[in-house]
């Protein structure tokens, strides 16, 4: 299912009427989206877009400035590595190296069995504890 189903369109006009402008709801509606479908389709880009009068442009602009969203199916575990400075100077790299040989994917992939996706991520918030995975 790539639009909300009933009872999320239910919560998506609760969560629209918390804020004075329909389009500020974008990002918990992009989260109920995500959270309904394992990840953001075109389809669901325009039906937001519909909900709080957006064109599926603009939520895709939304969308795609944020490192949370998705736009492809992943596995039951995301692995984000972190790949900014301070946790590519504590080793990052041989962090993914070290998770691509165990999972037996390159990062950006999702193993066989759907269970893991390996991805580079951008900072985690917590370059005091580098490296950081999560």
């Amino acid at each position: 299912m790539s639009r909300l189903n009933d009872a999320n369109v239910a919560l998506a006009k609760e969560i629209i009427a918390r804020y004075p402008r329909p389009k500020s709801a974008l990002i918990p509606l992009l989260h109920l989206s995500q959270e309904q479908n394992g990840y953001i389709t075109r389809e669901a880009m325009a039906h937001l877009g519909e909900l709080v009068g957006v064109t599926s442009a603009e939520v895709y602009g939304t969308a795609t400035f944020y490192e949370m969203f998705r736009f492809e199916p992943v596995g039951k575990y995301l692995v984000n590595i972190c790949g900014t400075l301070s946790c590519a100077l504590m080793g990052a790299h041989d962090l993914m190296h070290r998770a691509e040989e165990k999972l037996g994917i390159k990062a950006g992939a999702t193993t066989s069995d759907g269970m893991f996706t390996l991805a580079h991520a951008e900072c985690q918030a917590a370059c005091t504890e580098a490296r950081v995975c999560r």
